[in-house]
């Protein structure tokens, strides 16, 4: 096989809800190979709500993907020079004095209910989240007292703790370090400081000395073992860099590093995101403010739980004919969905999606998942087609939702945004994104753009950028961009108030028990 021609490249290792990734990319920021595995998270018997991270069959397809992706890149391992993680916020793994994972759960795990309303009804919620900028929904606060209450025997052996991003660095270099974007998405951090707080570590009856050292983005913090070098094939020694979370390299990948940018990162989840200079709350506690990955920012976000996800679950649940074409093809299954859905009207012929529901951190709560208004008469105008977009819709309509959330406490009037992630690889999506907000959206050149982010942090690391902003204003290239249809605006405006009103009347029926909701946070 034919060795790539540059000498220099960095890996970038991404751990997400739905799949983990390997890539490599060049110092010119070009990505030069990507593999990816999906996974899931099983529930973990008789405790509702939970969801467990398995750190042992998951670190095996990360190494298979870190594996694939230097075969694939057909560069020689000794040219990477180092190399950086990122993953989804919240989820934690936890270790006992050896080094060993004793537990560990992913973002969505809501398990800790009983114990964050324990903290609601205290008052102790309320002073968190002025604290930390988040809720106590999925937190590790309320988490850690679910394992004193429910496992002693495990929380007894609790010696280090670490988010899923740092885990993947522990398991390259044996360190245990963290950076502020992600570790502040523990909900432990004081948001101020860009720290661990010592009070809400207090409330969770814990040592300081269990929280892992806080470094910057693009901190070189140990280097790959002898051990993570069989498993991954990389080269024993190389630099290991400190990353961060997803969405907050996600838009340093994008080259979105200044106060007043807009931008959605469309993967498993969306976020809907804006920067700032100064960590501003939410007063109504409805968003959620974290740090970002460059010093003195933080980000104001909305999540859309499961946007992604949804259109993940349809081609799985009915799409088989399209996955199997697309394999004839060597296409993507998306791209075929896509094409029928994209003669679709606005408004889906009147189908209706009913997934994600509003962030409002209080009480955060969404809706059975659903499709509404068929036309039986009809099938040929109301079916599968029909369904593919109104997922779409349904996604853009949360985004809008937060952006207007997002504008009433910032008093901000964004005339364009970013969108990355898995959802700008489509040609449709941006364009309903557009139409719905009546916004610019631009698209940068490279889709993964949290991959690339670690990689600028690995980049930093190994001494190609001075900082994670320069290697951003260097490396970022925006592809494409999709201008909003004032006419078919003016239509979504409409359809965007009706969504609102059948979302809140399905949402009444999932609270009254009858029907399951798509996910309901610990606390509400």
């Amino acid at each position: 096989m034919k060795k790539n021609s540059s000498k220099e490249h960095v890996l970038a290792v991404d751990a997400g809800t739905g799949s983990c990734r390997a890539v490599i990319f060049d110092r010119d920021g070009r990505q030069i190979s990507f593999s990816q595995r999906e996974w899931s998270h099983r529930p973990a018997r008789g405790y509702p709500g939970s969801s467990v991270f398995d750190t042992k069959s998951n670190w095996s397809l990360i190494s298979l993907c870190i594996r694939d992706s230097i075969v694939k890149s057909a560069v020689e391992s000794s040219s990477i020079k180092a190399v950086s993680t990122t993953s989804m916020r919240e989820g934690i793994v936890l270790y006992d004095e050896s080094g060993k994972e004793i537990w560990a759960c992913p973002n969505i795990d809501s398990r800790a209910r009983e114990e964050a309303e324990e903290l609601v009804k205290s008052g102790e919620a309320e002073k968190i989240y002025f604290i930390s900028g988040d809720w106590v929904s999925i937190t590790s606060a309320p988490r850690f007292n679910w394992i004193r209450k429910h496992q002693p025997h495990i929380f007894r052996r609790i010696a280090h703790m670490s988010m899923l991003s740092d885990w993947i660095l522990y398991r390259l270099s044996g360190e245990f370090v963290t950076e502020p974007s992600i570790g502040s998405s523990s909900g432990m951090f004081d948001l101020k400081k860009r720290t661990w707080s010592p009070r809400i570590i207090e409330l969770c009856n814990l040592d300081r000395e269990v929280f892992p050292r806080v470094y910057p983005s693009g901190t070189v913090v140990g280097s790959v073992t002898k051990k993570a070098a069989i498993e991954t094939h990389l080269d024993e020694g190389t630099p290991v860099v400190v990353g961060g979370a997803d969405t907050q390299l996600g838009l340093t990948g994008i080259g979105v590093a200044n106060p007043g940018q807009v931008t959605i990162l469309g993967g498993s989840f969306w976020q809907t995101t804006i920067l700032s200079n100064k960590p501003v709350v939410d007063p109504d506690i409805r968003l959620r403010t974290i740090c970002g990955a460059v010093p003195g920012q933080w980000m104001l976000e909305g999540i859309g739980f499961y946007c992604g996800w949804s259109l993940r679950w349809f081609r799985d649940a009915f799409c088989q004919a399209e996955k199997e074409e697309a394999r004839k093809l060597g296409i993507d299954p998306y791209e075929l969905m896509e094409r029928q859905a994209s003669s679709v009207p606005a408004g889906s012929s009147g189908v209706i999606g009913i997934f994600s529901n509003l962030m409002n951190s209080k009480k955060w709560i969404h809706a059975s998942p659903s499709f509404l208004q068929f036309d039986i008469s009809n099938p040929t105008q109301s079916g599968k087609k029909e369904c593919i977009r109104a997922i779409e819709e349904a996604a853009a309509y949360v985004s809008l939702g937060h952006l207007r959330i997002i504008q009433s406490i910032t008093n901000s009037e964004p005339e364009e945004l970013t969108f990355a992630g898995g959802g700008a690889k489509s040609f449709l999506w941006p364009q309903i994104l557009s139409d719905v907000l009546g916004l610019r959206v631009k698209i940068p050149e490279i889709k993964e753009s949290s991959a690339l982010g670690a990689a600028i942090c690995a980049g930093v690391g190994a001494g190609f950028y001075e900082s994670l902003r320069e290697g951003a204003a260097g490396l970022v290239k925006i592809e494409r961009s999709f201008e909003p249809r004032p006419k078919i605006h003016k239509e979504y405006s409409k359809l965007y108030d009706n969504w609102l009103k059948i979302y809140d009347e399905n949402l009444r029926i999932s609270e009254t028990g009858l029907l399951n909701p798509l996910w309901r946070a610990a606390g509400t």
